[in-house]
């Protein structure tokens, strides 16, 4: 396991070292995703969580609070990401989650709590056990994507496990079993508003076949490439990403489907379909006004001709044409 906590690179107040966890169970149709993240020069802690149910609706929480844990623990409020000495890390969260019926309402609770439908009470008990070694980016990345990408952080590592555990969600319990799952750990400066725009894929379709392309796209084209392609057992980096489309709503609001062309270190090359499910749009606001949405959604996924891929579909919109209809909160 890499080294699980650092001291801040700088005296930037957004130095940042987070930590995301993602599991999705397609027999039941439940997806996870959490967050843990910390500023220490501030400082602040913050998490989400996100559970995408088996009918549409999603239940969330977050909240930010003082840095108090870390680097002790890395727990913010109720939610705690636990590493354990062999290599396996714990998933613990206890309190209350907001159910919602149309998960785009999640970011106008606060202005409009009448979209709420419940408080339920939440208890979350996950184990996470690695099948690979992790995989960290920027040992694999050209020096232009190291400079493209340096608002996103400096080091990021990215492990595939199988999750086992229970969800209890109000009087529904479900119980996980061997699951795939993957999580995130990176530290650096985290500017949501000013690294432009960026796709963050994690796909699995077995347990000998998962990928996670990532790309930070400017506004002159330019791109940040990183991730891997996990098959048989190897951790291969993915050398060049080419978008081919990228598709939205009618309204331009939101995505609808993503096409990337992909070459990896073995110079074998892929071609990549993506499509959201439903989607929980995180808004973000910089100190100069500037705005960005993150989307998180559980997608499905064809890799040139092998479909029923499955796993999260992230993408940072800089400049949406209808972004102004989601409020920062």
């Amino acid at each position: 396991m890499e080294p699980i906590t650092h001291s801040p690179s700088s005296r930037h107040p957004d130095w940042n070292e987070s930590y995301y966890f993602l599991f999705y169970d397609p027999a039941q149709r439940v997806g996870m995703m959490s967050r843990v993240g910390f500023k220490p020069n501030r400082p602040e802690g913050m998490t989400f969580l996100l559970l995408f149910l088996p009918d549409g609706r999603v239940a969330g929480y977050h909240i930010t609070d003082k840095c108090d844990n870390y680097p002790t623990r890395l727990a913010v409020d109720g939610m705690e990401h636990r590493p354990n000495a062999d290599g396996s890390w714990s998933y613990i969260f206890s309190g209350s989650t907001i159910l919602f019926e149309n998960s785009e309402d999640l970011p106008r609770a606060r202005t409009e709590p009448e979209l709420i439908l419940d408080l339920l009470v939440t208890e979350i008990q996950l184990d996470f056990r690695p099948i690979h070694t992790e995989y960290e980016y920027s040992r694999h990345m050209t020096a232009e994507s190291l400079e493209i990408g340096k608002k996103s952080g400096d080091m990021h590592w990215e492990q595939i496990a199988k999750t086992r555990g229970v969800i209890k969600l109000g009087d529904t319990t479900y119980r996980i079993d061997d699951c795939m799952s993957q999580r995130d750990h990176t530290h650096g400066i985290r500017d949501w508003t000013g690294v432009g725009d960026w796709f963050y894929f994690v796909i699995w379709f077995n347990e000998r076949l998962a990928l996670n392309p990532a790309a930070i796209v400017l506004n002159d084209g330019r791109m940040s490439v990183g991730g891997f392609i996990y098959r048989d057992g190897r951790n291969i980096p993915i050398r060049q990403i080419r978008v081919l489309s990228h598709e939205f709503r009618r309204d331009g609001s939101f995505p609808v489907q993503t096409e990337l062309a992909i070459v990896d270190a073995d110079s074998r090359s892929y071609s990549l379909t993506a499509r959201p499910g439903n989607i929980v749009p995180l808004p973000f606001e910089g100190p100069d006004g500037r705005r960005s949405i993150l989307v998180q959604s559980f997608g499905s996924f064809e890799l040139d001709n092998i479909q029923g891929g499955y796993g999260s579909y992230e993408v940072l919109l800089s400049r949406t044409p209808n972004r102004s209809s989601v409020p920062v909160v």
